[in-house]
């Protein structure tokens, strides 16, 4: 393409001068009674027999891809779309964008937004080089703003000389690590992020989050994926979507539950699975006390301060209920249950189930997550019982125990979900699940970064006298 040629295009893409400035609102997106129909024809004949008829022969059936959608995104805030494949997300988003115009209802949008979607937002003829440009000159950036922040894209996006070929000969790996890089590098307030984070190498994911993360701080996040544990860890609320409509909106690990225990149920291939209890509340979140030692806790290995609550029996769970949990907890190793830890000791975690049936190689295990949904860790008695053909007889108890050295945890909330089952790792039959069956309270923590902190059996540092030859 001539350079003559692009310009055109940018100065086309260009905003009009005198263009009314945003103004400030509580909602950077709200959507109302939004409906996509697309026109599916069985032949593509129909398509010329509808055009020559001008409409006078109907050859096309209606799909309603979205119907009657509408919420708002305020305005700072991160929301998650999640459903299955083909429940209209990537058109509610492509809508929001603007590549797709709706048949019905309003869509409003205040902010400069960008769309990271694979497939959309670049012209695949141009080359990279060039949709960067004509990505930052639609969000009011000029070239020669382009032009400064050239260098710095190109190491962000890291495809090299790939960046002056046509976007249409890029894997999807390329085109994402691009779009990430001009993101990165735009006056954008409102980002949309569709199933972008599934593609590239684990460097770049990991560079990619950072920038995410680094977004939120000061703008405005759609997030449509998959990952249910990126759309935990970095939403505050969610919208499930389902059949086009809007399923279940609200706090992301409450959707987020019930979106898995939707997706079990579904995928379950006998009419026998069963879901009970109530989601309980987490405990009231107790403030860190004040402590004078704050500076060497955060810049040493001393203890957690945990607080560990009861076993809730009517919490909610799933299962064929042909066995069930009775009890769960953590002791110390003298075998007593423990209500508060430091971090580092040695601790057997115990869950007791009962056979209503016979249950046929059992698997007892546990999964602790933190108040995103993240799973922080977890086990499960079948790896050190895979050789063993063991019947639990009805009316027998069975009890496993986990002895491990308890974590150093960041401050917050945590929910440890128990669960029975009967089968394999790879195939079994869930019997008894009990979401958030215990709770506990980090309180305060010296561990900053990451999920959890590993308690050391030793730690040393010394000279060493190196040998001349």
């Amino acid at each position: 393409m001539s350079s003559d040629n692009f310009d055109k295009i940018l100065a086309s893409a260009s905003p009009s001068i005198g263009s009314p400035a945003v103004t400030s609102s509580d909602f950077a997106i709200r959507l109302r009674n939004v409906t996509k129909v697309f026109r599916i024809y069985a032949r593509p004949q129909d398509r010329l027999i509808q055009m020559a008829t001008l409409g006078r022969v109907r050859r096309f059936r209606e799909y309603p891809a979205i119907n009657g959608v509408s919420f708002d995104v305020f305005q700072g805030e991160t929301i998650g779309i999640i459903g299955r494949n083909g429940s209209g997300k990537s058109t509610l988003l492509q809508m929001i964008a603007g590549n797709l115009q709706p048949t019905s209802g309003t869509i409003e949008q205040k902010g400069k937004l960008y769309s990271l979607q694979l497939g959309t937002g670049f012209d695949p003829e141009f080359t990279g080089r060039e949709n960067a440009y004509l990505g930052a000159t639609i969000l009011g950036m000029s070239r020669s703003d382009v032009s400064a922040k050239m260098e710095s894209i190109l190491e962000f996006a890291g495809i090299g000389e790939f960046i002056d070929q046509p976007v249409k000969t890029y894997s999807s790996g390329m085109y994402a690590r691009l779009a990430f890089a001009v993101a990165a590098h735009l006056p954008t307030e409102i980002l949309l992020v569709d199933e972008v984070l599934a593609v590239g190498d684990l460097a770049f994911s990991q560079k990619c989050m950072r920038f995410i993360r680094e977004f939120k701080s000061r703008g405005t996040l759609l997030l449509c994926a998959h990952d249910m544990g990126s759309v935990m860890a970095l939403c505050s609320r969610v919208v499930w979507v389902d059949g086009g409509r809007i399923r279940m909106i609200g706090e992301t690990k409450e959707v987020c539950d019930e979106y898995r225990k939707a997706i079990e149920l579904e995928g379950d291939s006998t009419a026998e699975l069963k879901f009970g209890g109530r989601r309980g509340e987490r405990p009231p979140e107790i403030p860190p006390a004040p402590d004078h030692r704050a500076e060497i806790l955060r810049t040493s290995s001393l203890a957690n301060e945990i607080k560990v609550f009861d076993f809730d029996d009517d919490a909610a769970w799933i299962g064929h209920r042909a066995g069930s949990i009775v009890s769960a907890g953590l002791r110390n190793w003298a075998g007593l249950p423990v209500t508060n830890l430091a971090g580092g000791e040695n601790v057997v975690f115990e869950i007791k189930a009962k056979a209503h049936l016979d249950l046929e190689r059992p698997i007892l295990g546990f999964t602790v997550r933190d108040r995103h949904g993240q799973v922080v860790f977890a086990d499960n008695t079948f790896l050190t019982y895979r050789h063993d053909d063991i019947v639990v007889r009805a009316g027998e108890t069975i009890v496993g125990r986990f002895a491990f050295q308890m974590p150093y945890l960041p401050t917050g909330d945590y929910g440890i979900t128990v669960a029975l089952a009967t089968g394999n790792q790879a195939e079994h039959i869930k019997q008894h699940r009990v979401e958030d069956a215990i709770f506990f309270h980090v309180l305060s923590s010296h561990v900053a970064k990451g999920l959890m902190g590993i308690p050391m059996q030793s730690i040393t540092m010394e000279t060493v006298q190196e040998l001349s030859a």
